[in-house]
């Protein structure tokens, strides 16, 4: 049966390990994860019922090992496991930055890596989960990772030199989208209603919003129309956050989290 080492079992790594427990992808009795958190490594054992361990241990029987290290442990990670990863063993990284050929370089030649960009709604399974493929992966290997990481949301599979615009989109997207949440609770309340209200009307807006953008099929612009009525109370908002440069602020969000990416991976 296979085995699953989470290496680094943080927030993101222990929010795929949740998904992949409870889509049965793999057994509590199947999965090693190791931490140097005491209170993540109770959790583990606790709740996810899974055993914790070092790292040497933990990828010396596992047919797949997800990374999900600080980008900046990467480099001692993989000198410390290069030599006890099983030379069939899948390996996923989710460590931000971290590109392909400094994976491949730290691990056995041949060794099959798929790199990832995840966002935190994997947390409860509606992630943006971005794959980029090295030379050593397979198509099996390939739509194996797919179907791994499909339990924790939505899955894209890109070429590795767009993961950075990656990161700076979807990889920092839900900071952004809470940031416009917390003004939008902000402004009900400024406006005489309670925080109570103006939240639940924040958050039902915004996952509408998104629902609405996923199925209709359209163009956000065409759906932003459909919204505002010549001379109505939409049309003076959005001339606001235009005079306001919102928009732009947005896109060079995008672009300032993907040079700082470009940046982390050396």
């Amino acid at each position: 049966m296979a085995r699953l080492a989470v290496l680094g079992a943080g927030v993101m790594g222990t929010a795929i390990l949740a998904a992949l427990l409870e889509a049965q992808a793999f057994a509590p009795a199947e999965v090693s994860a190791t931490t140097l958190d005491q209170d993540a490594a109770r959790r583990l054992r606790e709740d996810l019922q899974v055993k914790v361990t070092d790292n040497v241990r933990a990828v010396a029987q596992a047919e797949v090992v997800l990374i999900s290290v600080k980008p900046d442990g990467v480099a001692s990670l993989l000198a410390e496991v290069r030599d006890h990863i099983s030379d069939e063993a899948l390996v996923i990284s989710v460590a931000a930055g971290i590109s392909l050929d400094v994976l491949e370089s730290g691990l056995p030649e041949g060794t099959a890596v798929v790199r990832v960009m995840p966002n935190t709604p994997a947390l409860i399974g509606e992630g943006m989960m971005v794959l980029s493929v090295g030379k050593e992966c397979g198509p099996e290997q390939v739509a194996y990772a797919e179907e791994l990481l499909g339990h924790c949301g939505s899955v894209l599979t890109v070429p590795e030199k767009q993961q950075d615009a990656v990161t700076g989109l979807s990889g920092s997207g839900p900071a952004y989208v809470f940031m416009i949440a917390d003004a939008l609770v902000e402004g009900g309340v400024a406006q005489g209603l309670s925080r109570q209200v103006a939240t639940e009307l924040t958050k039902q807006t915004l996952y509408g919003a998104a629902a609405l953008l996923r199925q209709d099929g359209n163009h956000p612009t065409l759906l932003r129309e459909q919204v505002s009525s010549p001379g109505g109370t939409t049309i003076a908002a959005l001339r606001v956050l235009d005079a306001a440069g919102v928009r732009s602020a947005l896109v060079d969000a995008v672009e300032m989290s993907a040079r700082r990416s470009r940046e982390l991976g050396g």
